[in-house]
């Protein structure tokens, strides 16, 4: 619109543009991955992993490294407080209504699981309007392998042999991509194989081997002179026998989001090269996160190249490009049974400042007590003066902190975080309920209130809510204001939310981050309402993304009808329908006191449990 600053428009378009970056096998007897699939009939994929005769092996280190870290073997004073509340109890007919939403979710899963299967063997993903494929994440079979746990946590065993068995086909010394996106296979492919591995109680060491593969093949990403990692590793170059460096530009979350599966590797192997790499990062990241333009975060953007890592971006967000460093804090620690402290204390430097500059409590008309993370960048007056100005604009992607800091609560005795965990959680739920489609939105803006409560009771009047929409929509008029009329306008033709002032994003690509975080506090609490929660999130999903042959993304969450999109990531499997099934599931089933969920829902073993 004309009245809207320029500058406004450039700022969503500018972030639209770097998270796209950030986010951007078939027989049935699974005897061989690459079969025919839907398509020419007996051809091969055309698009199947394969680059010519160029393939992948490792070769001897350009940047040997003379000594590396081992897995810490102290114990600490005290035991790891419980994470899950006691199990809940429940009558007769309260199970069967949780069975019946357990069996409806198990029957979402085996009917995108089944379309997978039948139509998209052995790609990354299917497309799932078409009934095609597509391979954005090296054509190595991403959601097979992503969903191997989930087959096993569902009882679907005759589909994980399978699923194991055509693993066994997967070359991960050759793709079509011309660099591969380290964070993204640390997370979906090792992650999914050592899940696997372990949920199986080790019966099947054709999955520890194949995470060896992937792991020797991520650790040549880390043969620079600094020894971190090329997070977009030109793989090709690597073969040729060129130098290489990390990048100047580089995510926080690529770089800071591998120690739970690297650290896994050893703690399964006795290879210590794996947890080396991993904790070189985390000490580059405690020694810098003292010195950033907000001392306690990381900025979304680092210097990887220098040694140490530089850390001088001025943007900050617990949401896309950073979401999983933050996550992976008090999971390391999990993961190594309190054994080594260093997780524990960049959390407790990081979460006190990020409430601080960008936790906000967010006005809506039900008067609940609601909380978003928002987003913060530094700034200078004319005068040279830093601030730091904060954007009230929630993630999906931040939906994950409610979980995060309901956990970190427990383990690190924060209790009092119980309360922000809480109203974390349910300002994700809330954003589903304020849609026609009762599903949230990818990103939006919401109306913020004064941090301190003596100042803003945080009370919800329409005028309230017009006075935010003057400010926000009328930032070119004199005075932020705007006709009645025009405000009208902008709320019909925009379809705004009671509460929201703009919908950035209005995409649903099935992600996972909210009912995450329900997950994590029904079994953080016990308390039924976050299962009733999951199942209206689960019904208004199902409803509007089921297709013939999966489940597909959504384009505009604030219409009714939503257009699906031929889209279906393998989180869907991974992840979402992961989590829904265990809310509905044994209490016991992936216990927080034994297991640690990777940023992929994949459970690892804790090494106290």
């Amino acid at each position: 619109m004309a009245f809207r600053r320029i500058r406004v428009l450039l700022a969503v378009v500018g972030l639209w543009a770097l998270v796209s970056w950030y986010y951007n096998w078939h027989p049935p007897d699974g005897s061989r991955l690459f079969g025919p699939v839907r398509g020419p009939p007996g051809r091969f994929p055309p698009d199947s992993a394969g680059s010519g005769n160029l393939r992948w092996e490792k070769r001897p280190p350009q940047y040997p490294v003379k000594t590396f870290a081992t897995l810490p073997t102290h114990k600490p004073t005290k035991p790891i407080p419980r994470i899950q509340a006691a199990r809940p109890q429940e009558s007769a007919s309260e199970k069967e209504v949780r069975l019946r939403r357990l069996a409806s979710v198990k029957d979402s899963f085996k009917h995108s699981w089944n379309g997978y299967k039948k139509n998209a063997w052995g790609h990354d993903e299917i497309k799932p309007i078409s009934g095609q494929y597509k391979n954005p994440f090296g054509g190595w079979a991403a959601t097979l392998v992503d969903s191997l746990d989930s087959l096993w946590l569902l009882g679907m065993k005759e589909d994980f042999e399978l699923a194991v068995k055509a693993c066994d086909d997967i070359d991960f010394s050759t793709t079509e991509a011309r660099d591969i996106n380290i964070f993204e296979t640390v997370i979906r492919y090792l992650g999914g194989f050592l899940a696997a591995y372990e949920l199986s109680e080790k019966e099947y060491p054709s999955l520890l081997s194949k995470a060896t593969e992937i792991a020797d093949l991520v650790m040549t990403a880390f043969d620079t002179s600094n020894h971190m990692p090329v997070t977009r590793f030109p793989w090709r170059e690597y073969v040729r026998g060129q130098q290489r460096t990390a990048r100047g530009h580089v995510l926080i979350a690529e770089i800071g989001s591998l120690s739970l599966e690297l650290t896994k590797m050893s703690q399964l192997t006795g290879d210590m090269q794996y947890y080396d790499a991993a904790q070189r990062i985390a000490d580059e990241l405690e020694e810098g996160q003292k010195i950033t333009s907000i001392p306690g975060m990381w900025p979304v953007i680092v210097d990887a190249s220098r040694s140490p890592i530089k850390f001088s971006g001025d943007s900050f967000t617990l949401g896309g490009m950073a979401d999983s460093t933050y996550e992976y804090l008090g999971k390391q620690y999990l993961l190594l049974g309190g054994a080594l402290d260093q997780p524990r204390r960049m959390y407790d430097s990081f979460i006190d400042v990020a409430k601080k500059h960008l936790l906000r409590r967010a006005l809506n008309p039900d008067n609940t007590p609601l909380l978003f993370f928002g987003d913060a960048r530094i700034v200078y007056t004319s005068s040279g003066e830093k601030q730091i100005v904060t954007t009230p604009r929630a993630q999906h992607l931040t939906c994950f902190a409610g979980g995060m800091v309901g956990i970190a609560a427990k383990i690190f005795g924060r209790l009092t975080d119980l309360d922000v965990a809480e109203q974390l959680t349910e300002g994700c739920v809330w954003s589903y309920n304020q849609t026609v489609s009762g599903i949230g939105p990818e990103i939006f803006h919401f109306i913020p209130c004064d941090p301190d409560v003596a100042k803003d009771d945080c009370k919800w009047s329409d005028d309230r809510w017009k006075a935010a929409l003057r400010k926000y929509w009328g930032q070119n008029t004199k005075g932020n204001q705007l006709p009645d009329e025009q405000l009208k306008t902008i709320i019909s033709s925009s379809r705004l939310p009671r509460g929201m002032v703009d919908v950035d994003d209005r995409r649903y690509i099935l992600r996972p981050e909210a009912i995450e975080s329900v997950f994590m506090m029904y079994r953080l609490t016990g308390d039924s309402k976050y299962m009733d929660k999951a199942w209206a999130m689960f019904e208004a999903i199902e409803k509007r993304t089921r297709t013939k042959y999966a489940s597909a993304a959504l384009d505009d969450v604030t219409l009714n009808k939503p257009t699906q999109v031929d889209s279906m990531e393998s989180f869907w499997l991974a992840e979402t329908l992961k989590y829904f099934y265990l809310i509905f599931g044994d209490w016991e089933l992936a216990s927080l006191d034994e297991w640690v969920l990777n940023t992929e829902a994949h459970p690892l073993r804790r090494a106290d449990a």
